[in-house]
Parts: C-alpha cells; sequence; structure tokens
C-alpha cells in the first residue's frame, strides 16, 4: 500500500467536498466516505508495517536526506489507525450534531484537512514537514473552532491559536537553530550527526526549545491553559475530535523526538524533568477537573490529566513504560471522543453543559447513562476496561524503575479522577433535574432540547456506542494491543532500525 495514501485520501475528499460547495447531501457523504477510508488505510499500513517491517516513501524519489520523507514504524502506523477510528465516529456523530449553516461554512472539508494534517505529521520523516503538518492542523482546527461564530467561542479560539502561534514561532526558531548547527532536517540524519556535534550547549538549547513548543501543544504543565479555555465552546464534534487527537501530535513529536534525536545526544538530563512535567501535570489536570461545573470543561480538565499519563511514560525512558504511554494513547483516544460525544447528547437532551442544570439523565436516556458509566470508569482506570490497562502498564514500569513517588502521584490522580467522573454522574444522571425552567445555550449554534427524529437518535448514538464497545474490547483483549505497543516501544528504544530504514547506506 503506498504510504502517501493516508494523507491522499482526506485530502481529495476535501478537495472534493469543496468542488461540491453548493450539495451540503453530497459534502455530507463525501465527509462519511472519506473517513471510513481512511479508516480502511490505517487498518492497511499498520498490517503492512507488521509484516514488511518500518516503511518508508521518498516524495519525487529525492534520495534521504535531501527530499521529502515519509516513515510508518509501529508508533506511527498505530496512531494513523487511531485517527480513522475518531475521524470515521466523528463524521457520522457531524450529520446530526453540526446544523447546516455549520457545514455550509465548509465544515467537512475542514474536518478532513485537519484529519490530513494529523495524519501527515504522524508521518512526518523531516522536522521541517513536520512543522508544515504542525501549521496545516493548526490552520483547520481554529477555523473549526470558531464556526458559528458566537462569542464563547471567538474567545476560545483567540486563546487557542495565540498559544499556539507561540509554540509555532518557539518551533520554527528551533528548526533554524538546528538546521544551522547540522545542516540537515532529516529526523534521522539529524538522530546520526547530532550525536557526533561538539557543542553541548546548542544541544542543550535545542532540547529545551523542542520541549517547550512540543509541550504547548500537547498541553503539559505549566502550558496548558489554551485547552481548557477552549475545547468546551465549539460544537460537541469538534470538541471530541480535538480532545482525541490534537494533543496526541504533541505526545507524538515529543516522544518521537526525545527517543530518536536526543536521546543519545549529549543533552541536558531531559528526562528527569519530563517525568516531574508529567507528575505536575497529572495533578493539575485532575485538580482542575473537580471543581468544574460544566460537562466539557470536566472532560478538557481530564483530557490534560492524561497527558500526563502519557508523559510518564517518556520520563521514565524505559521499554515497558513507553509501551505503556503508547497503550495509553490508544485508549485516551477513544475514551475521550467518546466522552465529549456523550456530553455532546446531553446538551441535546437537556440544552445546557452545565451540571447544575441537568439531572436526571439516567432516567430519560438510560442507553446513555451506561455508556457514561464504562468511558468514566475507565477513564478512571477500573478494571477490566482498557484505562486499567493502560494505568498498570505505567504503575509496574514505574515500579520496576524504582520512580515510587512517580507511581504514587499516578494512583491518587486515577482515585481523583474517579472522585470527578461521579460528581458528573451524580449532577448529570443520578439526581433530579432542576424544577426551574432551564436555560438554553446556544453553544456552537446547537437547537434548543427536544424530541430527536429516529434519524437523528441513530446517528448521534451509533458512534457512542461503537467507540464504548471500542473502549470494552481494548480492556478485555489487550494483549493485541499490548504487543503493538511493546513493539513500537522496542522500536523506539532502538532506532538503528528507523535510521537503517531511511537512509540505507547514505553517508
Amino acid at each position: 500500500m503506498p504510504l502517501i495514501l493516508p494523507i491522499l485520501i482526506p485530502f481529495l475528499t476535501a478537495a472534493l467536498a469543496l468542488l461540491g460547495w453548493r450539495s451540503l447531501r453530497l459534502q455530507r457523504w463525501l465527509g462519511v466516505v472519506g473517513a471510513f477510508a481512511l479508516l480502511a488505510a490505517g487498518i492497511g499500513l499498520l498490517i503492512s508495517v507488521q509484516n514488511e517491517g518500518i516503511r518508508t516513501a521518498q516524495i519525487g524519489n529525492w534520495p534521504a536526506p535531501y527530499g521529502i520523507t515519509l516513515v510508518a514504524d509501529h508508533f506511527a502506523a498505530l496512531l494513523v489507525l487511531l485517527v480513522g477510528i475518531v475521524g470515521s465516529a466523528i463524521a457520522v456523530y457531524s450529520l446530526a450534531d453540526i446544523d447546516e449553516p455549520q457545514q455550509s461554512f465548509a465544515y467537512y472539508p475542514l474536518l478532513h484537512v485537519l484529519l490530513m494534517g494529523v495524519t501527515a505529521a504522524f508521518l512526518a520523516g523531516d522536522i521541517f514537514n513536520l512543522y508544515v503538518w504542525f501549521e496545516v492542523l493548526l490552520i483547520a482546527s481554529f477555523v473549526l473552532l470558531a464556526l458559528g461564530g458566537e462569542r464563547p467561542q471567538i474567545e476560545g479560539a483567540i486563546k487557542y491559536v495565540t498559544l499556539n502561534l507561540i509554540s509555532s514561532f518557539l518551533f520554527l526558531t528551533a528548526v533554524g537553530i538546528l538546521y544551522g548547527a547540522v545542516g540537515t532536517l532529516n529526523m534521522a540524519d539529524v538522530a546520526r550527526k547530532l550525536q557526533t556535534l561538539d557543542n553541548p550547549d546548542i544541544v542543550t538549547t535545542l532540547a529545551v526549545m523542542f520541549l517547550v513548543a512540543f509541550g504547548i501543544k500537547a498541553a503539559i504543565f505549566p502550558l496548558y491553559f489554551w485547552l481548557p479555555a477552549s475545547y468546551h465552546t465549539p460544537p460537541a464534534a469538534v470538541s471530541a475530535v480535538f480532545a482525541a487527537l490534537l494533543t496526541k501530535v504533541g505526545i507524538y513529536s515529543l516522544i518521537r523526538m526525545f527517543t530518536l534525536v536526543f536521546d543519545h545526544a549529549e543533552a541536558p538530563p531531559t528526562f528527569p524533568l519530563i517525568l516531574v512535567l508529567a507528575g505536575l501535570t497529572m495533578l493539575t489536570g485532575v485538580l482542575g477537573a473537580i471543581v468544574q461545573d460544566d460537562f466539557r470543561r470536566v472532560l478538557s480538565f481530564n483530557a490534560i490529566c492524561g497527558v500526563g499519563y502519557m508523559m510518564l511514560g517518556l520520563g521514565m525512558h524505559t521499554p515497558l513504560a513507553l509501551t505503556g504511554s503508547i497503550f495509553y494513547m490508544t485508549h485516551s483516544a477513544v475514551v475521550t471522543a467518546v466522552l465529549f460525544l456523550i456530553a455532546g447528547n446531553a446538551h441535546l437532551v437537556r440544552g445546557t453543559f452545565r451540571l447544575d442544570r441537568l439531572g436526571g439523565l439516567a432516567r430519560e436516556a438510560p442507553w446513555l447513562a451506561v455508556a457514561f458509566a464504562i468511558a468514566g470508569l475507565s477513564l478512571a482506570g477500573i478494571p477490566p476496561l482498557s484505562g486499567f490497562v493502560a494505568k498498570l502498564i505505567l504503575v509496574r514500569a514505574g515500579l520496576e524503575a524504582g520512580e515510587h513517588l512517580a507511581v504514587a502521584i499516578a494512583i491518587a490522580a486515577g482515585l481523583l479522577t474517579l472522585y470527578s467522573i461521579a460528581r458528573v454522574w451524580d449532577a448529570a444522571f443520578w439526581k433530579e433535574p432542576p424544577a426551574h425552567e432551564v436555560p438554553i445555550e446556544r453553544i456552537g449554534g446547537e437547537h434548543e432540547p427536544g424530541p430527536l427524529l429516529p434519524r437523528e437518535k441513530f446517528l448521534l448514538g451509533a458512534p457512542v456506542a461503537t467507540l464504548v464497545v471500542l473502549v470494552v474490547i481494548i480492556g478485555l483483549a489487550a494483549g493485541p494491543i499490548f504487543s503493538l505497543a511493546d513493539a513500537a516501544a522496542n522500536e523506539l528504544m532502538n532506532p538503528a532500525g528507523y535510521i537503517e530504514a531511511v537512509l540505507g547506506g547514505a553517508s
């Protein structure tokens, strides 16, 4: 299978949807078909990597390190598959969640441009093109965030784009310094040449700059304030795709750079620093979640806490710890997406995301209550669900590495996550609804609550049910996912195979 196909599919989908500008029906069909085609390409890519090893492609037949290189190892291929899974669920959910005025402003083309940017970032083999794809997804996400023009959306979009532009500036500056130091931006070539660079001060500067730049995009402590200020403002479908995928690009970039480029170079002790930041991200994220009174803000802060768990494996920097991080990324992409979609369904029933104005959903929408219970317990790490397996791997890795404080923080954060989920369950699903009339919040152009058509119920419920089932499957049949994550971690810990696949005998 051509390595460019997972990038080409969303690109062509976006282009065709733009050509069908006058037909919303055509855009909807293209949006759904394109998302499922990306899912199929992701499955094919992962099978190809398993059968053939690390896959590479040189665009225009320019040999590495001079041309544009695409690389797919187990880590990248697994994440591309996750993009397909989340993208397919969001495309179907959007058919009922995104109203016609918003769809008419190129919602589906923008969604697929975003999916293209995320996918291409995972497959980029050189740092400059990683920067380019960051900007592509940033532009698409900014427009999606502001789509509808409501005041909360515009405020959230301004905060989002301002801090992410700072990240982009630092990223581009680091790219310039790196090129001036080693004369190349191909990741494999940089990894090889940086080991021989006799200037530890430049390596230190670069390591810190990339850590800050990617840390902003990953939403690590103390750089995460843009996320809870923006993710609760757009329609639920947009919030879900953002929370499930965008921070993963930052985490992926950190793991890739600090296992491939800065692992063997004479860099400062960045892994202990990353471990400290991971612990602080977990604690501040979950503490923020337990004091929120908005459904999606609770989920946003819990997503920040999840970033800390993913960073934890990188900070411990052992094969088992990286396996835990990759397994957690798989779990997090699915469970975060479904929780935001559940919040969207609750909004459609009650007309609000405010916890103090919800209530009684367990009786009015019992299927939604079951879905939230399963996804929420998985987020907290309750066995036998996917979150339990992910956290168990990280805890075991921490105990083996002697990082007892990090393990204690991870366990405490899990217990506090359970408390935050219990608060939402009590407020939104268990207690009686408020007796007074509920004021309607028109965030993201959504309609007033009321009876849904059978078609709308199916389109809103099918993605939720599918993702919840996937959460259960990942937990109950964790062996295959663990094997994939373990293979990815071993490739990351032994980057010689990556370098050889990209450069071959190039000198």
